[in-house]
């Protein structure tokens, strides 16, 4: 009984944790949640995200760097000596002694030229600067997700379309063979028929393996292990088509200087260097410190008190303070400056082309989306007359008023628009996503 109890237990537990699997392997992954996945396990941002942390401690520490310091010691030695006899000038027997010492110190810097604010400002900065540094990453991998996600919307829609030519030219064949056997047409017309099919067949199957490739991109552009039940929802993308306003390259600019992180990111960095000069300068003032110590001791060779009795009466306070002038330092102050000063220009530099770069995009994914809307309109227009005559043609070609080859040379022309219809679609789409995303919009569809 206990037996067949455990066998049931097995058997319920094994069923609940297959349809555990069966929900992980069914998910349809949204843009967002494939957004989500990659930021979570990507390592660049993991590594960023090490990096704020570390910047936070060095925060905390430069802050700390203002507080005395406080020091406590303490030491016991013993040593063996021989008395010397004047009398007889002989070396008596050996004797020892020990001794006691404690200490306390402290010390607090007064001035140095405002190096330790400012130091507690750059590491201010840092922080700052690594959390935008950490957002360019982020922005990184999401457009990098959103592409490879339209990638494979893209090849989904091509194996449709190829399939729905298959579906087509079967029909067509059937047709054909019929006709064939009535005498209407010529063992040639059919193998057109026939060639054609095969060719749409291949067609399909390179359709499928680019899907294939297309998400085996996308999971490891989220770090996610190659599944074959990988699938990704297909959205409405016809909403994303209506968009009507025409790119402003210098409007979408202005915005994106202030809401980028790569562009405060390099801000950031340029008041940092700037920082480091005054520092640097810092270095030709003296600085004042102040220190104070409590020590006391205690010695066997000390009599008439006992141990309590020195430690009490040997306390010894001091307090003092210390002036450091810098006269000269071998010239070593004046190349930290001018070190400091070329340090700057690096950093403007690269805030300069940081801005160069952002507006390059931006005026390129502009360009792209008015090269987009121009294909997109007439890939639809020649997308419509192309169907319209495919029709003509295909009832032409049913009734025995067309041949074979005239009949495949615009079906052919039909495919071909069909295609450009489908990339210039995607071209556009993934333009104003791109457009979205230096507006600041979140990456959705």
């Amino acid at each position: 009984m206990k037996t067949t109890q455990t066998s049931l237990l097995m058997a319920v537990m094994l069923m609940i944790l297959s349809g555990f699997s069966g929900m992980a392997q069914n998910k349809v992954w949204k843009l967002e949640d494939c957004i989500h996945y990659a930021l979570d396990k990507n390592i660049q941002v993991k590594k960023a995200d090490l990096t704020n942390h570390q910047n936070q401690l060095y925060s905390d520490q430069a802050q700390a760097n203002r507080l005395p310091s406080l020091s406590a010691s303490a030491s016991q030695n013993f040593n063996w000596y021989k008395g010397f006899d004047t009398a007889t000038g002989q070396y008596g027997s050996s004797n020892g002694s020990n001794s006691t010492n404690y200490s306390m110190n402290s010390n607090v810097t007064l001035f140095n030229g405002e190096k330790l604010s400012k130091k507690i400002k750059i590491a201010s900065i840092d922080l700052e600067s690594g959390k935008f540094y950490s957002e360019a990453v982020k922005e990184s991998v999401g457009i990098s997700i959103l592409n490879g996600y339209l990638q494979v919307l893209f090849s989904n829609e091509s194996v449709n379309n190829a399939k729905k030519q298959i579906e087509s030219t079967t029909q067509q064949l059937a047709l054909a063979k019929e006709r064939m056997e009535q005498g209407v047409i010529s063992l040639a017309d059919y193998l057109q028929i026939k060639s054609e099919l095969a060719t749409e067949k291949s067609t399909l199957a390179t359709a499928e393996s680019q899907l294939a490739i297309n998400k085996v991109t996308v999971m490891q552009l989220m770090d996610l292990p190659v599944d074959k039940n990988f699938e990704i929802s297909s959205p409405n993308l016809d909403s994303l088509l209506l968009k009507t306003y025409q790119p402003d390259a210098q409007e979408i600019y202005n915005l994106a200087l202030g809401i980028k992180p790569q562009i405060k990111n390099a801000a950031l960095n340029k008041q940092s260097a700037n920082l480091n000069v005054e520092i640097a300068r810092a270095d030709y003032l003296p600085s004042l410190s102040l220190g104070a110590g409590l020590s006391s001791s205690y010695s066997s060779l000390t009599t008439g008190a006992d141990y309590t009795a020195q430690l009490k009466n040997k306390v010894n306070p001091a307090i003092g303070f210390s002036l450091s002038i810098p006269i000269f330092q071998k010239n070593q102050i004046r190349t930290n400056v001018s070190l400091a000063k070329i340090a700057v220009s690096n950093a403007e530099l690269d805030e300069l082309n940081t801005k160069n770069t952002l507006r390059k995009e931006i005026e390129q994914a502009c360009a792209d989306v008015d090269k987009a809307k121009s294909e997109y309109a007439a890939s639809q227009e020649q997308m419509q007359s192309t169907k319209e005559s495919y029709d003509v043609t295909d009832e032409k070609y049913k009734v025995g008023l067309l041949n074979s080859v005239d009949f495949l040379v615009q079906k052919t022309n039909l495919i071909t628009s069909e295609s450009k219809l489908l990339q210039s679609k995607f071209s556009l789409i993934f333009g104003y996503k791109v457009l979205d995303f230096y507006k600041g919009i979140p990456l959705t569809l």
